[in-house]
């Protein structure tokens, strides 16, 4: 996984890695249904620049908003008036793994942050993000793209991705969710993007790859699978926030004729669902 990005009050990057301006699609609207992968896309008023020459950091909200999400943020906004003095913080991690004992929330000497501290072994019980690795499948200028049979997001379509599994390689780990997903036994050709999504604490890797036989069906995870053009990309109907970034970025790569790796961080509005596809914005867009 990849370290060598800080990201306070000015952003640090790999002397490998170089600003550059994030690609056009960035503002993040959602497609109409009638929209191809290869229409026109227009700039929105709310492109800003935080940096002159270097990058841009877009922010785009919902302009149809459904009842959940409207719900979900007055219950974020009622919870944030609370003072803070009236409940203390419930750890997420209840028991010790060590010692079984319940854990309490507490700032450990010499950290920062509030950590689920054992009450009776004092062992810190630490929460990690998630690692997510996926393939990014190519085959006659076309990418394999499954529709998931599973929630969340049912019914709509993804990259085989998954999370890593202890004791495999990123690498390993996407070919692996491609043959359980898919069904298709694929060759890894380079890594394609990394994306951080810190408000779910998950970090996506997603490789290019082909496949070793033209071969792939549906797996116990995906109602099907399907070689999709290009332009044909049902973009209305992508499950995730990150695979539609990835996508996107694929796609400007293609029409420039030179793949890049890239670097982004997935802002999502809190109470948004995983397949809204309004409400996030992508900041910290690197590429080499």
């Amino acid at each position: 996984m990849i370290r060598s990005f800080h990201f306070i009050g000015s952003v640090g990057v790999s002397p490998l890695h170089k600003w550059k301006k994030p690609l056009p699609f960035l503002f993040l609207q959602s497609l109409p249904k009638s929209r191809t992968a290869s229409s026109p896309i227009e700039f929105p008023s709310f492109f800003v620049q935080s940096q002159p020459q270097r990058c841009f950091r877009a922010f785009q909200m919902s302009a149809s908003r459904s009842e959940s999400n409207t719900e979900a943020d007055a219950a974020s906004a009622s919870s944030s008036a609370v003072s803070p003095s009236t409940a203390a913080p419930k750890p997420k991690i209840k028991f010790c793994q060590s010692c079984g004992g319940p854990t309490k929330m507490v700032v450990p000497d010499g950290e920062e942050k509030m950590r689920a501290v054992c009450t009776l072994c004092s062992r810190i019980c630490y929460e990690n993000p998630k690692m997510v690795v996926g393939c990014l499948v190519e085959h006659d200028n076309k990418v394999l793209l499954c529709k998931r049979k599973i929630q969340p997001s049912y019914g709509l379509w993804t990259l085989p991705a998954g999370f890593l599994e202890i004791g495999e390689s990123a690498a390993e780990g996407a070919t692996r969710e491609t043959l359980e997903e898919a069904c298709a036994e694929v060759e890894v050709l380079s890594p394609f993007a990394q994306l951080d999504i810190p408000l779910i604490a998950q970090s996506y890797i997603i490789f290019r790859a082909k496949m070793n036989t033209p071969d792939f069906s549906p797996g116990p995870e995906s109602l099907e699978c399907a070689l999709f053009p290009l332009e044909d990309i049902p973009f209305d109907s992508l499950a995730f926030s990150s695979i539609f970034v990835t996508l996107k970025m694929y796609i400007e790569d293609v029409k420039a004729g030179k793949f890049k790796f890239h670097y982004c961080t997935i802002n999502k509005r809190p109470g948004a669902s995983p397949s809204d596809t309004h409400a996030f914005a992508v900041d910290n867009h690197l590429q080499s």
